[in-house]
């Protein structure tokens, strides 16, 4: 059967690590090194062909746009966690927490709409230490008036750090231990 959903692609991703093939290839045809990258907007492992002579900084961003000058030839294909060598997955905290800096608004704006998702679970509980309490202490000040920041929910609820629930809880669904995605692309099916 035919994958209708609309295609998501990355516009910006993060550098996580370059990696020679050997360590993790599951395919040896190709012994060019790779680039291993976390995408800005879905969270989406990639694995990328660097241009010749490119070099690379853990958390650089790069650009994906077609047509626009880049150090990545072309996107190789979307990863797993299972994929990423060793340094990438000890650079993917960093690398999460700098997207969620970056785009603090976005995910304010998630504490202020998030919705439940079935008449006994709400999306808020899915974030670690988040309970039942806590959520309605969320709920409750937001109906007064939204959030402005990460500060303003750890000032108004008790919920210190706000921008680390979200980065823990990208880390959790990254890992692919969850049934529920609330921030990354879930996972291709086989």
């Amino acid at each position: 059967m035919e994958d209708t959903r609309p295609k998501k692609y990355e516009s910006h991703t993060y550098v996580l690590a370059v990696a020679q093939p050997q360590g993790f290839r599951r395919d040896s045809r190709d012994s060019a090194p790779v680039v291993q990258g976390l995408g800005e907007t879905y969270f989406t492992l990639l694995e990328m062909v660097p241009r010749r002579n490119a070099n690379f900084g853990t958390g650089e961003r790069i650009s994906l746009k077609k047509g626009a000058r880049s150090k990545i030839d072309h996107v190789k294909r979307r990863i797993s966690y299972e994929d990423l060598t060793a340094e990438s997955k000890s650079q993917l905290p960093l690398v999460v927490e700098i997207i969620v800096t970056k785009h603090e608004s976005k995910f304010v704006k998630w504490y202020n709409q998030a919705n439940p998702i079935t008449t006994r679970l709400h999306s808020l509980q899915l974030l670690p230490g988040v309970g039942q309490a806590l959520m309605w202490a969320i709920i409750e000040e937001r109906k007064k008036e939204p959030f402005k920041s990460f500060d303003d929910i750890a000032e108004r609820t008790k919920l210190q750090s706000a921008k680390k629930a979200i980065k823990e809880r990208i880390i959790e669904e990254l890992e692919g231990d969850v049934k529920r995605w609330l921030f990354v692309r879930p996972p291709v099916r086989e």
